[in-house]
């Protein structure tokens, strides 16, 4: 059984970083993509930033581009979101999660496997 689970969230000031970290155990395939998305308090959950296995290319919903980088470590079975240049609104649950196959997707339906979330607030 796919267990994802998220750390590093918490509270962080305005223009600040976080490292969100995620864990993957049970994985019975090394072909995967692995993404993160968040959702903040009354709003739909979003994409992003997605990363097949082996190398592949990262991919970024545009708002995030420049500011999250996301990374993986297939040996070690964990995906990092390296978020910098933080604002209020990047405020959320962020969630990491998987899917078969080395296809990027930013429908959150297309993952099957999904962490429990951490919580991120930027505030002042």
């Amino acid at each position: 059984q796919v267990q994802l689970v998220e750390s590093g969230g918490g509270p962080v000031q305005p223009g600040g970083s976080l490292r969100l970290s995620c864990k993957i155990s049970g994985r019975t395939s090394s072909s995967d993509t692995m993404a993160w998305f968040r959702q903040a308090p009354g709003k739909e959950r979003e994409f992003l930033a997605a990363k097949p296995s082996s190398g592949g290319f990262a991919y970024y919903a545009d708002f995030v581009s420049g500011r999250f980088t996301i990374s993986r470590d297939d040996a070690e079975n964990t995906v990092d979101l390296q978020m910098n240049r933080l604002k209020v609104e990047d405020t959320a649950v962020y969630y990491c999660a998987s899917r078969d196959g080395r296809s990027v997707t930013r429908e959150q339906g297309d993952y099957v496997y999904w962490g429990q979330g951490t919580q991120v607030t930027v505030s002042s």
